[in-house]
């Protein structure tokens, strides 16, 4: 380390920038902070001490702690010395009360807290000097993701309670991300509004709902200012506007507005389309939408005359739009041809879309997209996916009627990098399966990794793609990272009985099973160590 110190100190300070910048700063500041003058001055610098992580693997579902001896090092010398360079901290729940209270944080701003109980975020944004010692008021933008709730509340009372007290501590905030999980239990719900849930100085906000009618709450006056919205909604159905009376009011103070929601809707031309008309002054739109429709796709045309020209001082849509149509009696439904010429008159001509046959079920689907990169939900993935990169996206469901190939996942894996739930739907057997076991077959098969995912579901799936990610010289997954859930009848098969020496690494690396309701035989339980 030393003789590195030295080469170090040895390089032009251009020079030492580039390098220093492609590291992680945590890394650096731990490293550099008090070995020289020279080295000191470089690291004070804003790059490398205005925004600090201070939790390691921090990704989309990777977060841990420090390690002691950083994380010490970091609260008595590192952090006092650079107090008045922080302007925004990322924490995770067990380190973030030693780390506020480590020094003050005269110019800091900005708060990220992840993997943490709700019970903490009460505790830190109404106890004083116990927990921080930071001044609430300079507080202008909070992030809360992947929390926990703990048992003494209710997810409903949780709502009314964290908001409340959020608002009512943080007094100046103006941008406010709260996405807990994905999970029904874990969305907002507005079932009893509560009057404190309010603020005049919030701008922006980004949150998990879920239902339509949590939407309207929101946006019934109680955020003045309010002129940005992400909403990530569970459901859209027509019954969400049932006790509500100002469907047809004006929305003039929203400019930026993006919904995503998970499930299918047929509230489309019902709901979403006057709502988005109600938005006289919106200037950006994001949709991520799966609609049942009757009789037509959703196309460009669809979008010009329903949304587009409602929009006046609309300067950039951003959609993905999968449309449903299920047993139509019509001989010319649009095909992938009509469905683009459509977007001819689209400023940007990189609108993807394609169209999926599901014959055996009588059901077609036609898929719209502008700016993949921003894409939360994608629905359902079958061989047609032209690729490209989805990088906000984390679950997906891989359907089809014909057969995927080892080639397909790769191609998934590159496309949905981060995928963290994948589940296949799939009866037929591969054409051109490959039957690679071992290091020595000669047949040629890249290993496929999914460093993300966590859950995998393989009840509807043939036993050719159970073994593309069990057998580990196909696919090969994290160690004790992976819930799977399939058929115990569907396990023995592929695995021989639990004998087959192919599936062995990967079934070793599970972290849990479901097997439908079945329990694993007590002579395989050795097959699955981490289980």
């Amino acid at each position: 380390m030393e003789h590195s110190l030295v080469q170090l100190n040895d390089l032009p300070d251009e020079i030492l920038m580039i390098i220093l910048k492609k590291l992680w700063n945590i890394q650096v500041l731990y490293s550099l902070v008090g070995v020289n003058k020279r080295l000191n001055a470089i690291v004070h610098e804003p790059i490398f001490s205005n925004r600090l992580t201070l939790m390691k693997d921090f990704s989309a579902y990777s977060i841990d702690r420090l390690p002691d001896s950083i994380l010490e090092r970091f609260c008595s010398e590192i952090l006092p010395e650079i107090h008045h360079n922080i302007k925004w901290i990322n924490l995770e729940s067990s380190s973030m009360k030693r780390i506020l209270l480590a020094t003050n944080y005269p110019n800091l701003y900005g708060l990220g807290l992840y993997d943490i109980e709700i019970e903490t975020v009460l505790s830190l944004v109404n106890d004083g000097s116990s927990s921080t010692s930071i001044d609430k008021s300079q507080i202008l933008a909070l992030v809360i993701e992947r929390t926990t709730y703990g048992k003494r509340i209710s997810t409903n009372d949780m709502n009314a309670t964290i908001l409340t007290h959020i608002f009512a501590a943080l007094s100046n905030l103006q941008y406010f991300t709260f996405c807990p999980s994905s999970t029904w239990n874990n969305r907002l719900s507005f079932v009893n509004p509560s009057p404190g849930i309010n603020s005049s100085t919030l701008l922006e906000l980004d949150v998990r709902l879920v239902r339509f009618s949590d939407c309207l709450y929101i946006l019934d006056g109680r955020f003045s200012k309010l002129h940005t919205l992400h909403v990530d909604i569970k459901s859209i159905k027509s019954s969400d506007l049932t006790n509500h009376n100002q469907e047809t009011l004006s929305i003039p103070n929203i400019k930026c507005f993006s919904v995503y929601c998970e499930q299918m809707t047929t509230a489309y031309h019902e709901i979403i389309v006057p709502f988005l008309r109600r938005m006289s002054n919106l200037e950006k739109l994001s949709l991520n939408l799966d609609i049942s429709v009757r009789n037509t796709f959703i196309d460009g045309n669809d979008l010009k005359q329903n949304i587009i020209n409602h929009l006046s001082l609309l300067k950039r849509f951003e959609f993905h739009i999968c449309s449903n149509i299920y047993r139509s009696n019509q001989i010319h439904l649009q095909s992938k041809e009509d469905i683009q010429h459509t977007f001819r008159d689209f400023k940007d001509d990189q609108v993807i879309s394609y169209i999926d046959h599901f014959e055996e079920r009588e059901w077609r689907q036609c898929h719209i997209y502008l700016y993949p990169e921003k894409l939360r939900y994608y629905y359902i993935v079958t061989n047609h996916c032209p690729g490209g990169l989805f990088a906000c996206v984390r679950e997906i469901t891989l359907k089809e009627e014909h057969p995927f190939e080892h080639e397909f996942f790769l191609r998934i894996a590159q496309s949905f990098p981060f995928i963290t739930l994948l589940t296949i739907e799939n009866a037929k057997s591969q054409n051109n399966k490959l039957s690679k076991e071992s290091e020595n077959n000669n047949q040629v098969c890249s290993i496929i990794k999914y460093l993300y995912l966590t859950a995998l579901t393989l009840l509807s799936a043939h036993d050719d793609y159970i073994e593309e990610f069990l057998i580990h010289t196909k696919i090969c997954l994290q160690d004790n990272a992976v819930h799977l859930n399939i058929h115990l009848e569907q396990l023995e098969r592929v695995t021989y009985n639990f004998t087959r020496d192919a599936t062995r690494i990967n079934c070793a690396k599970l972290r849990s099973l479901c097997l439908n309701g079945y329990r694993l035989p007590e002579y395989a339980k050795n097959y699955f160590p981490n289980v």
